[in-house]
């Protein structure tokens, strides 16, 4: 039957994909899409069956891309703005940010690596680095603490 071999070579192209590196539902979905239009049901139904195989699961997605974003010298507003560009519930992403402990010492690490150890001498220079580390997505409790 038809849809049952579509189903097959769809499912099989979104392992191939996810075998790559983590993607949030969305993100699989628009790839798919773009690859096989015109077959929205099916991916759906595959989606479905990779969520309940756990190889898809943006609650584990939001904690990955964190994570990695994270390690990056990004802060929590920016990652919260990229996960949500990427469709992934609003309730994931606060627990992944919440869960992440190293704010503060990847802030500050940011700040050393772009400003060496120079400390702000006066309003200007302070108002730079802040300005710095919230391009960056930090939060100003975070930025406060250390500026």
């Amino acid at each position: 039957e038809m849809s049952t071999e579509a189903f097959i070579i769809v499912y099989n192209k979104a392992l191939d994909l996810v075998s790559r590196r983590e993607h949030s539902r969305h993100e699989l979905m628009q790839k798919l899409d773009k690859r096989y239009p015109e077959t929205s049901p099916i991916i759906e139904e595959v989606l479905d069956k990779l969520e309940i195989n756990k190889i898809l699961d943006d609650e584990r997605f939001a904690e990955m891309y964190l994570n990695s974003r994270a390690r990056k010298g990004f802060g929590p507003k920016k990652i919260e703005m990229e996960l949500n560009s990427r469709k992934v519930n609003s309730l994931f992403i606060s627990n992944a940010i919440e869960a992440y402990e190293n704010w503060l010492e990847n802030a500050q690490k940011v700040l050393k690596k772009k400003f060496k150890d120079q400390k702000p001498v006066d309003y200007q220079s302070k108002m730079k680095q802040k300005q710095f580390l919230f391009s960056r997505g930090f939060s100003a409790p975070i930025i406060d603490k250390l500026l």
